[in-house]
């Protein structure tokens, strides 16, 4: 039978073999809290070695290095290399998500230059590495489908919130999709050369015509 003693506040403490001790929510906490931290870890360094390396160079162990934990530490939280490297780039894309929605209102102009943005650096790079592999890799490619499905819709929704759409109004919805797929031709483009002049040049004729064809 366990030993009772007595806390501060003279409520029961269970040691022994029958022991409650650490078990409470006030010592689960932070041990959640390192958790969260650790897979947030992982999933950062994730996006970063698939944008430098590509699928090929990017391992589950190269990650964890990375992220300054173990292999083992790596696979608790993501079990096959698909789960971690799709749910990096899932988590990144949710975190610009998020960042896009707070912006407040703005000039159209402005609302391009943010879209074309994440079309832009690691994230994308990233992403379009995933997207390659998917079509070489059948355990990869439903997933990466799907993901990309999703992330497509949330892209064209915060950019008709953001531009103040109505997609009532015919040839409106295309002409929003019209512009984020020019984002994400520039962001191919600028893979292979930083032509940040151009972009900016594309990023004003946009926002005029967006200011004529939206109203």
């Amino acid at each position: 039978m366990g030993v009772v003693s007595r806390g501060p506040d003279g409520g029961p403490w269970q040691n022994g073999s029958g022991g409650q001790a650490g078990t409470g929510p006030h010592l689960r906490g932070p041990k959640q809290d390192r958790s969260r931290a650790t897979r947030q870890r992982l999933l950062e360094a994730a996006v970063s070695c698939l944008a430098e390396h590509g699928w090929a160079g990017s391992t589950v162990s190269a990650v964890a290095e990375r992220a300054g934990v173990s292999r083992g530490a790596a696979q608790h939280h993501f079990p096959t290399r698909e789960d971690l490297f799709t749910a990096a780039v899932e988590y990144v894309a949710e975190e610009r998500s998020t960042a896009l929605r707070t912006l407040p209102p703005q000039d159209r102009r402005t609302v391009v230059a943010a879209l074309v943005d994440l079309y832009t650096g690691p994230l994308f790079r990233a992403a379009l590495h995933l997207w390659v592999a998917a079509s070489n890799e059948p355990q990869l490619h439903a997933r990466v489908t799907e993901l990309e499905a999703r992330v497509g819709r949330e892209s064209h929704r915060i950019a008709v919130e953001l531009l103040r759409a109505d997609e009532s109004v015919p040839g409106v919805r295309e002409t929003v999709q019209g512009l984020l797929d020019m984002a994400r031709g520039l962001g191919l483009a600028n893979l292979l050369t930083d032509d940040a002049g151009r972009r900016q040049r594309v990023v004003a004729q946009w926002g005029e015509l967006l200011e004529g064809a939206l109203g």
